[in-house]
Order: C-alpha cells, then structure tokens, then sequence
C-alpha cells in the first residue's frame, strides 16, 4: 500500500507556487479573488449562458416561423395566381384589420390566419383563448378562428356578394392534443385543402372584378400599418 502511494505521488507533477518571503505562507489565486469576486463570477458565467441559450432559441423560432410563411405562400401559389399578403383592410365595425393572407379560389376567397407554435395546443372551437404547452413553457392566446372571424368579416365586406371562408394554418412543429375544427390545419394540408375546399353556391359571374375590387381596397402604406400599431398598441 505505501509503495502504491509512493507510485501516485511521483505520478503527479510538481507545481511551481510562489512562497511569500515575509512569513513563508503559500500564494494562490483563489485566496486574492475572494469569495465575492468568485461568487461573482459565477453568476455572470450563468447568466451569460442563459442569455446564449435564449438567443438561440429565439434564432431558431424566428427561422422556422419563416420557414413556415415560405411554405405557405408556396402552396398559394400553386393554388392560384390571385393571391394577397400582409395587407391591411377597414374593420368590419370600424378600424383597422390587417389579414396574413387572402387567396381567390372556385367559387370564394379563403381569408388566411398563420400561426407559429411548436409543442402542445389545445383549446376549445368556441373558447375565447387556447393554450400552448412547449417543454416548462406555457402561454396563452386568443383562439385564433375568434381572431380571423373578424378579418373574415372585414373581407366580406368588401365584397358582400362572394362567399369567404375562414381558415387558420399553423406552422412549426405543433401537435393538437385533441382534433382541431375541420378550418384549423397544419401547413403540410394546405395544398390538399384548398384544391378540395368547397364552397356554397355563389351568383358572382366576374371572379376577375371580384378580385380587382379586393386588390383597390387592400392597403399596404406606411401610414396605415403606423395607425394599426396605434390601434393595437391603444387596446
């Protein structure tokens, strides 16, 4: 056993530390820092890991949400040339409303809400708010078909005659914990169903001035997306 000891101590290498010349006592490093300075520096060295990992995070949602817009307005345009995005209507009862995307399709216009989420949803077709679960984060929001009725609303009033339908999309990588109403898909069903929607009978006979007059009232300035910000930052 003693030989053994012997053997791990000259295995390890001799260090050079400085000896004070006053009273002989051994120098180190981790006395001059101090607890404080250590503690200290710990604290940045996790906070600066936690702001990393945060950014990240952020990269990678804001990355796949583009991802997703990118596949959406793919498959609209495969659907059809007449399509509209990121504009900005008149309220249906006053206001703004802005819509993510409009899309004339056989026989009316499907008004489109995008939303990006990754993990768990589940919420109730008439419940006001809907609720997302992904990993310890846990967020609420607006149900998004309560959300798009309006805009829907805004949109037909435009063109009173046609009929518009409301549809909400989801991107990013989000499972339902229940079905979802049959107007709430994921953006991988979108292709499939805008060439299978159908809509109700219509006595509209000039698709192409329906569209001109969707195209007149649509609003894509500055100075209306500012007074929308006014108006969603106001309530």
């Amino acid at each position: 056993m003693l030989n053994t000891a012997r053997i791990i101590v000259s295995a390890i290498p001799l260090i050079a530390v400085p000896i004070s010349a006053a009273n002989g006592q051994i120098e180190t490093g981790v006395v001059s820092i101090g607890p404080a300075m250590f503690l200290f520096t710990l604290a940045a060295a996790l906070f600066l890991t936690l702001v990393f990992r945060t950014s990240a995070s952020h990269l990678a949602r804001f990355i796949t949400q583009k991802a997703g817009q990118w596949r959406i307005h793919r498959a609209l345009a495969k659907r059809s040339t007449d399509v509209l995005h990121d504009f900005i209507l008149p309220g249906a009862y006053g206001g703004l409303a802005k819509l993510d995307h409009a899309i004339l399709t056989a026989g009316g216009i499907l008004c489109i809400q995008t939303k990006h989420y990754n993990g768990v949803v589940f919420g109730a077709e008439d419940e006001a708010q809907w609720t997302n679960v992904d990993g310890v984060s846990k967020r609420r929001f607006l149900n998004p078909l309560i959300q798009n009725e309006g805009r829907t609303r805004a949109l037909q009033k435009i063109v009173p005659d046609v009929p518009v339908a409301n549809l909400v999309i989801f991107t990013g990588a989000v499972e339902f914990t229940s079905p979802p109403p049959a107007n709430v898909i994921h953006v991988r069903d979108l292709e499939s169903y805008v060439a299978k929607y159908v809509f109700g009978p219509s006595k509209v006979e000039d698709w192409d001035a329906v569209w001109l007059t969707v195209k007149a009232a649509a609003l894509t300035d500055d100075a209306t997306r500012k007074d929308l910000q006014a108006q969603v930052g106001f309530s």
